[in-house]
């Protein structure tokens, strides 16, 4: 259990996370065009991740890991609502929660926070609301807004998240209790966020193991990273072009 101040400092950091998203999202609702252009950079980055990832989604024991984290965490769809409910029960989750639970969900919060802002970042380097994104105009964006030390903790949160999960998998006793919360939790209005606990603790269950998984989606995901800043994006060549974004793994 966790102490007062540590449960006070969790909630805080937690909130402080899920504020800073809202604020993201009042800024792209504020600003002409922006909010379509980051749409479409979210659009992309699925795609991106569905190429990158073919062969972990269409595998047994990795799919739904997979999924679970193109379609909980870098989705295009709106997570306003389940958010919402996020901000409903931070008092009661760190009072309640085992502490690795609740290190889960700061992890958890921290990536989202960190992801939202970095997506606000590309969208405006995009030139126009209405296009949709490629493998160039995503090149583009990345290197010009840059961020490569956010970039490298982008990815440090991803599998330190993915270690959580895996830890929490052996704790029968939590998917139990997360069992038990489903007509609670739809009573109280927490639908969405009961579905990502129960989706994500089962993706990493199926598993029975993540590291191999994780440390595939460290690997590509630096390499990624790596060649997307080293890309010459300004070359003329539209063939030469193309071979750096295939090298980079870019559809």
């Amino acid at each position: 259990m966790m102490s007062d101040s540590r449960m006070a400092m969790a909630a805080d950091r937690i909130i402080d996370r899920l504020s800073r998203v809202n604020s993201e999202r009042l800024r792209r609702h504020m600003t002409p065009g922006l909010g379509a252009k980051v749409e479409a950079v979210k659009r992309y980055q699925q795609r991106r991740f569905a190429h990158t990832y073919a062969d972990l989604l269409s595998n047994e024991r990795y799919g739904k890991a997979a999924s679970f984290f193109l379609n909980e965490l870098y989705g295009p769809q709106d997570f306003t609502r389940r958010d919402a409910q996020f901000l409903r029960v931070v008092p009661a989750l760190v009072r309640l929660f085992p502490a690795d639970v609740v290190g889960a969900v700061c992890d958890l919060a921290e990536l989202h926070e960190l992801s939202e802002s970095l997506d606000t970042q590309m969208g405006l380097k995009l030139t126009q609301a209405d296009e949709e994104v490629g493998a160039q105009q995503y090149v583009f964006a990345w290197q010009a807004c840059g961020h490569a030390a956010e970039r490298e903790r982008q990815i440090s949160l991803t599998i330190q998240l993915g270690n959580s999960l895996d830890q929490l998998t052996k704790k029968s006793v939590l998917r139990h209790s997360l069992r038990m919360m489903r007509g609670p939790a739809r009573a109280a209005g927490l639908a969405e966020l009961q579905h990502l606990l129960e989706t994500g603790f089962d993706a990493f269950k199926k598993m029975r193991g993540a590291y191999e998984f994780l440390q595939l989606i460290e690997t590509r995901e630096r390499n990624l990273a790596a060649a997307i800043f080293a890309a010459h994006i300004a070359s003329s060549d539209a063939s030469a072009a193309e071979a750096q974004f295939s090298v980079a793994g870019l559809p």
